[in-house]
């Protein structure tokens, strides 16, 4: 009778049930670290094509068009992988240059509907020959 009271009260196959209720847990937190970390990264290469786009479109002679290019070639030679569907647009006006991309960064995590978004914005003045009392040569 004693032997049967201590196979109720004892803790096997107690392992397996919380390694069933864990992992999964784990699986899902190291996960969102990896997604977080993907978000970042896709900022931050929005953010680079913006910069270097807005150096090609404010410089003197420089064009929208040339701004553009440029952020798309810079997007060619980091890989598309994190930032996926880059759309640029550029607006270059006599005093301000101003250049926004966005984009879309890569899912880890398979969750319908997800859709997570990256953007990066650089503005600056356009580049111009002045005199030194302000006007146009």
């Amino acid at each position: 009778m004693i032997t049967s009271r201590c196979r109720l009260r004892s803790d096997q196959g107690a392992a397996s049930t919380q390694l069933v209720l864990v992992v999964p847990a784990l699986l899902l937190i190291a996960l969102l670290v990896v997604q977080f970390a993907l978000v970042w990264h896709a900022r931050h290469i929005a953010q680079y094509a913006a910069q270097r786009a807005l150096a090609a479109a404010r410089a003197q002679g420089g064009t929208a068009g040339d701004g553009r290019a440029q952020a798309l070639r810079s997007l060619a030679a980091l890989g598309s992988r994190v930032l996926t569907a880059p759309s640029v647009t550029a607006e270059r006006t006599a005093t301000q240059t101003t250049v926004r991309v966005e984009g879309t960064a890569m899912r880890v995590l398979p969750v319908p509907g997800l859709v997570l978004h990256a953007s990066g914005t650089a503005s600056g003045s356009t580049e111009r020959i002045t005199t030194p009392t302000g006007g146009q040569p």
